[in-house]
């Protein structure tokens, strides 16, 4: 899925300003350059005036500060490092520990978006890419979990 649309989603379903948006990146990463008008620029629609992708590295930083915001830092663990490479699986997992999700917290979302999963289908986006079981994220389902999580988030009017 396109970084910038993930973005776009979260700050959506959390009711962020821009100012917010930058805020909680830096929560990740104190010194990475991000500001009100850069968030401006990712949060464009492509083809916009003053569009700007929203790299990997951006993206991960705002979900790792997304974490820390929802959950709290805690300082006894040394920093995890930032992911360059990010996923749809990958982008699934931060949301999952920011929001704290069970898996049938998870099944819940999903079955609220029209898009019900089953319990092994679950678990097999959440194993690593190398295992035999490993399932990759389609957009479609990180699209349908992104609803589904807005709904349960902001309340089912408002999807």
């Amino acid at each position: 899925m396109i970084n910038n649309d993930v973005l776009r989603s979260i700050r959506f379903m959390l009711d962020l300003s821009e100012i917010k948006v930058a805020e909680i990146t830096k929560l990740a990463n104190a010194a990475f350059p991000i500001d009100q008008a850069q968030v401006r620029r990712y949060l464009k629609k492509d083809g916009e005036a003053d569009f700007a992708e929203c790299s990997d590295t951006m993206l991960a930083h705002f979900l790792d500060g997304l974490v820390f915001h929802c959950r709290g830092r805690d300082e006894s663990l040394p920093p995890r490092p930032v992911e360059k490479r990010i996923t749809n699986n990958l982008i699934l997992k931060k949301l999952r520990v920011a929001f704290q999700l069970r898996d049938s917290d998870m099944h819940d979302i999903f079955q609220n978006a029209g898009f019900p999963v089953t319990k092994p289908e679950l678990s097999a986006l959440f194993r690593l890419p190398g295992h035999k079981n490993y399932r990759a994220c389609g957009d479609q389902m990180l699209r349908n979990f992104l609803r589904g999580l807005t709904l349960r988030v902001r309340g089912s009017g408002q999807a």
